[in-house]
C-alpha cells in the first residue's frame, strides 16, 4: 500500500502493535471521524498470536458486558467483506455446548437468566436435537446443550487484512516494520516516540502489543501482569464422514473434556485446554524478553500433554480415532491472571491507554476496538467493563502471582462458572491485614483486589469446605448465625481492602466540588457523594469526609481503587488543580464494628465520649482507642474505624488493626464479614452493593440517588447538564426493590426480570434476607411498572418465581429513622 511508505511527524493516537486487536482499534478510530490515526508494527500485521489462532466467534460469555463486546464483533465481521471488498472467511455454523452432568445443566439455567435482557440468542437444546445439528456425537453421556445460533470461526490473517483496509480506506496510516525503541511522555502529557524509521509526537498511545506488551510497557516503568502460555490444536486430514455432510458441523464445546472441536474443511479441528499442572507457560519470555524476530514462529508439538483430552474427544466423536493428523500447531497467546484483558487508559501515565492480555483476541477485537473508540473519542466509556480495567492489578501483582494465576486460569476454561467463586491460587499476596493470621484458619477468605477478607466463619460441627454451589451451600446456616449476631449483639468486620485517598492542598475543595455530583461535608463531617461521568452516569461511589480545614479523606470500594484515582488524577491535571493526591490505601487498617450494642463496646476502650449528642450520626473524630490513634466515622449501619499508623505505616497499621480488633473481641464482639452485610440487603441510606447497582450503565435519577445530587449547587460538577438533561426528559426505567417467593435458590444479581410473558428488567444484586426470612433483588423495571405492590416474576435456574415490589427500608436503621423523622416534621408543617 503506498500509504505505508508515507510518514507523519505528529498523531493524535499511535497505536502499537500490528495484531487484529490493534488494527481492529485503527479501523474505528479513522471510521469515526479520527485524524492522524497511526499503527506502528514491529515485522508484520498478524505476527503474534493472531496468525495462528483457531478463529472462534462466539455470542456466549458469562460477563454481562462483555456478550457486548462479543455482539459487536460479529455484527461487525458479518458486514467487513461488503464494507471493504476483502474475504474474511466467517463461518456461522452455530456452536454447542455439551452438558454431561447435572451440575452443567444447572450452569446452563443459570447462564439463561441472563440472556432475556440481551440481544444475543441462546437457547437450551435437548439431546435430539444436538444428534441432528452434529450427527457425529456419541450421545451416551449428553444431558442438554447451550446453544448460540450466530456462533462460528472466522480466518484470522484475513479478517486482520480487511480490517486494515478499512483502517486503510477511512485514513489511518498503517506503517511496518517500524517497531517502537523508545517511549517519552511529556509535561504536556503527549508522548515521544522512536522508531527506527523516525520519530513522532503522539497525543495518545495505545499499547496493543499482544505478547510484546510487557516489553512496551517496561519502556515506561510498568510491570504489565501478563504471561504467554503454550496453546496446541490439531488438523486432521479429510474424514469421509465429515466429508459427506450437507451442512458444517456447529462447533462443539465439551465442557467436561475442556476443549473445542469445529469443521476445518472436511476435516476436524480439535483444540484442548490442559489442567494447570500439564499446560507450559512460556516463563523464559517473562524472565528474559521474547526472543528478537519472533513473530509468525511456533513452539514444537507435545501430543503427549494433551493426549488425555484427545482420548475423550475420540470418546465423543468416534470418527476422530480413524482420522489422521496433518497439523499440529503450537503458538503463544497472552493470559493475564483472571484470564480476562486490561482496556483502557491506565493510572499512573496520562494518555497512555492498553488493550492487552487477551485470550481470545479474534472474538474481542472487533468490539474492544469499537469499545476503546468510542471511549476516548468521547469522553467516557459507552458502558461498564470494570472487569476489564487494568487498574484492578497494582504493585501487589508479583510475576510469581501472575504465573500462578495464568496457570490456573488456562487450566480451568471449561470449569464449572459458579456464583461467588473463588480461585485460591498465588494467595495470599503481599496485601494482608494485621487480621490475617489470626482469621485464616477461623474463616473461608475472599479475595478482593490483592486483599484476603473473612467471607464466613467456620461453625463448630458444621462442614468448613469451599462448597460453591447454584443453591443455598453450606455457608448459608453459618451466615445466619453471624447476621443475627451483629443484629441483635455487635460484631467487628476487616474493612481494611477499601481503597482509601487523601485529599489537601490550596484546591483541594474546589476540585472535588467540581468531581462529586453532592455538596461538600462541614469540617469534621462525612457524606455519600458520587462522582458522574459527563453524561451523567455513575462512575463511583465515595465516603467522603472532611477532616480539617482543606483536607478530606476519600474511602471507595476494594475493586475501584486505582480505577477512582485514575480518574481523580485526570480531572486535576486536566483541571490544573493545586491539589495533593495520595493513595493511602495500604497505610490505613479498617475495622467495621456494628449492631445495637456497638457503641457500648466501643466506650469501653476509649475515654472519648460517645453519647448521640457528641458523636452523631455522618460525624467523623479523631481520637484514641485503647491507646490507639484512630479516625472514626459514624455513617451507616457500618461504622468505620480507621487506624492511624505511625512512622512505619504498613507495619503499625496491620499491628494495630490487630491490637484493636482483639481487644474489642476480648469485649464479647464477634468477627463479622461481606457476606452477613450482604445478607441484610437493605437502602437505610447508601445502596449495599454500589458495583452491582451503580455503574456507568445507570444514572443516579433512576438509581434512586437524588437525595445525594444537589442539581442546585453552584458548582458546575461533572454531569450536571446532563443530569438536567435527563431529569427534564423524564425517566424510561427505576430501580426497584423485591421480595421473592423461592425455595432453596437466592438471587444474584443479573437475572431476567419478566411481567406477563416478557422480559421487562434485570436485577442488579440479591441475596437472602434473615431478616424477614425471604430472598430479596434490586432490579430495574420501566417506571410503569414501580409501584410497590407491583406483581413481577425473576427468573432463577430456569423457572420463574413470583416477585412484589416492598417499600423501602426493610429495617428500620438509624439514618432511616432520622430521614423519616424529617419527613414527618416535613409533612405536619
Amino acid at each position: 500500500s503506498s500509504a505505508e511508505t508515507k510518514w507523519k511527524d505528529h498523531a493524535e493516537t499511535v497505536i502499537i502493535g500490528g495484531g487484529c486487536v490493534g488494527v481492529s482499534l485503527a479501523y474505528h478510530l479513522a471510521k469515526a471521524g479520527m485524524r492522524d490515526v497511526v499503527l506502528l508494527e514491529k515485522s508484520e500485521l498478524t505476527a503474534g498470536s493472531t496468525w495462528h489462532a483457531a478463529g472462534l466467534t462466539t455470542y456466549f460469555h458469562p460477563g454481562i458486558n462483555l456478550k457486548k463486546i462479543h455482539y459487536d464483533s460479529i455484527k461487525l465481521y458479518e458486514k467487513l467483506e461488503e464494507e471493504t471488498g476483502q474475504v474474511v472467511g466467517f463461518h456461522q455454523p452455530g456452536s454447542i455446548r455439551i452438558a454431561t452432568t447435572p451440575v452443567r445443566v444447572d450452569e446452563f439455567k443459570y447462564q439463561m437468566t441472563r440472556t432475556g435482557w440481551h440481544a444475543t440468542e441462546q437457547y437450551i437444546i435437548g439431546p435430539e436435537k444436538i444428534q441432528e445439528m452434529f450427527p457425529l456425537l456419541n450421545m451416551d453421556k449428553i444431558l442438554a446443550g447451550l446453544y448460540n445460533p450466530g456462533d462460528g470461526h472466522i480466518d484470522p490473517y484475513s479478517l486482520t487484512m480487511a480490517l486494515a483496509a478499512g483502517a486503510r480506506k477511512y485514513g489511518a496510516l498503517l506503517k511496518y516494520p517500524a517497531p517502537v525503541t523508545s517511549l517519552k511522555p511529556r509535561s504536556d502529557g503527549t508522548w515521544d516516540v522512536e522508531t527506527p524509521q523516525g520519530s513522532l509526537r503522539a497525543n495518545r498511545i495505545v499499547n496493543a502489543a499482544g505478547f510484546w506488551a510487557r516489553e512496551v510497557g517496561k519502556m515506561i516503568g510498568l510491570e504489565h501482569p501478563l504471561i504467554p502460555v503454550q496453546h496446541q490444536y490439531v488438523v486432521t486430514s479429510t474424514i469421509p464422514e465429515v466429508q459427506a455432510l450437507k451442512r458444517e458441523l456447529p462447533v462443539l464445546r465439551d465442557l467436561e473434556g475442556s476443549y473445542y472441536l469445529r469443521q476445518e474443511r472436511d476435516g476436524l479441528l480439535f483444540g484442548p485446554y490442559e489442567n494447570q499442572e500439564r499446560m507450559k507457560v512460556q516463563d523464559t519470555w517473562v524472565t528474559s524478553g521474547v526472543p528478537p524476530g519472533f513473530g509468525k514462529e511456533l513452539f514444537e508439538s507435545d501430543l503427549d500433554r494433551i493426549m488425555e483430552h484427545v482420548q475423550v474427544a475420540m470418546e465423543m466423536v468416534p470418527v476422530l480415532q480413524k482420522a489422521n493428523i496433518i497439523n499440529v500447531v503450537n503458538g503463544p497467546i497472552t493470559y493475564s491472571p483472571d484470564i480476562l484483558p486490561l482496556v483502557g487508559p491506565h493510572q499512573g501515565l496520562r494518555n497512555y491507554w492498553v488493550a492487552v492480555g487477551f485470550g481470545y483476541g479474534i472474538i474481542h477485537a472487533g468490539g474492544v476496538g469499537k469499545y476503546l473508540s468510542d471511549w476516548i473519542l468521547q469522553g467516557e466509556p459507552p458502558f461498564d467493563l470494570i472487569e476489564l480495567d487494568p487498574n484492578r492489578y497494582g504493585k501487589w501483582t508479583t510475576t510469581q502471582y501472575t504465573e500462578a494465576k495464568a496457570r490456573e486460569s488456562y487450566g480451568f476454561n471449561n470449569i464449572v462458572g459458579y456464583p461467588k467463586e473463588e480461585r485460591f491460587a498465588g494467595r495470599p499476596t503481599q496485601r494482608v491485614s494485621g487480621l490475617y493470621e489470626t482469621l485464616a484458619p477461623k474463616c473461608s477468605m475472599g479475595f478482593h483486589a490483592g486483599w484476603e477478607q473473612p467471607h464466613w466463619f467456620y461453625r463448630p460441627g458444621q462442614d468448613t469446605q469451599y462448597r460453591p454451589s447454584f443453591r443455598r451451600t453450606n455457608w448459608f446456616e453459618p451466615v445466619g448465625y453471624e447476621y443475627k449476631q451483629v443484629m441483635q449483639r455487635v460484631g467487628v468486620i476487616d474493612l481494611t481492602p477499601f481503597g482509601k485517598f487523601t485529599i489537601k492542598g490550596r484546591d483541594s475543595a474546589r476540585l472535588l466540588d467540581h468531581l462529586l455530583a453532592n455538596v461538600l461535608p462541614k469540617v469534621g463531617f462525612t457524606n455519600i457523594s458520587h462522582m458522574l461521568t459527563p453524561k451523567g452516569r455513575v462512575y463511583a461511589e465515595l465516603t467522603v469526609s472532611h477532616q480539617s480545614p482543606g483536607e478530606f479523606l476519600l474511602i471507595t470500594g476494594s475493586g475501584s481503587e486505582l480505577h477512582d484515582l485514575r480518574w481523580i488524577e485526570e480531572v486535576a491535571t486536566r483541571g490544573r488543580y493545586d491539589a495533593e493526591i495520595r493513595n493511602v490505601t495500604e497505610e490505613l487498617g479498617v475495622l467495621g464494628v456494628a449492631g445495637p450494642l456497638s457503641r457500648r463496646v466501643l466506650q469501653k476502650l476509649t475515654s472519648e465520649d460517645l453519647s448521640e449528642g457528641a458523636f452523631a450520626f455522618l460525624q467523623t473524630k479523631s481520637f484514641k482507642v485503647s491507646s490507639i490513634p484512630v479516625t472514626a466515622i459514624r455513617i451507616s449501619y457500618t461504622g468505620k474505624n480507621l487506624s492511624r499508623p505511625g512512622v512505619c505505616a504498613r507495619v503499625h497499621t496491620r499491628s494495630l488493626s490487630c491490637d484493636l480488633a482483639g481487644r474489642f473481641l476480648s469485649l464479647g464482639s464477634k468477627m463479622s464479614l461481606p457476606v452477613t452485610a450482604r445478607s441484610t440487603i437493605v437502602k437505610p441510606f447508601q445502596m449495599l452493593l454500589p458495583s452491582d447497582t451503580m455503574n456507568c450503565d445507570t444514572n443516579p435519577l433512576e438509581a434512586g440517588l437524588d437525595y445525594f445530587v444537589k442539581l442546585n449547587k453552584p458548582a458546575d460538577f461533572i454531569g450536571k447538564q446532563a443530569l438536567k438533561q435527563i431529569k427534564a426528559e423524564g425517566l424510561t426505567r427505576r430501580l426497584v426493590c423485591l421480595t421473592l417467593t423461592t425455595d432453596d435458590v437466592d438471587p444474584e444479581g443479573n437475572e431476567s426480570v419478566w411481567y406477563r410473558g416478557k422480559v421487562v428488567g434485570n436485577t442488579t444484586s440479591g441475596s437472602y434476607s434473615y431478616s424477614i426470612q425471604k430472598s430479596l433483588a434490586f432490579a430495574y423495571v420501566p417506571v410503569a411498572l414501580s409501584e410497590v405492590g407491583q406483581q413481577v416474576e425473576v427468573e432463577l435456574l430456569g423457572k420463574n418465581y413470583p416477585a412484589t415490589i416492598i417499600q423501602e427500608p426493610l429495617v428500620l436503621t438509624e439514618p432511616a429513622r432520622n430521614r423519616l423523622k424529617k419527613k414527618d416534621r416535613k409533612d405536619k408543617t
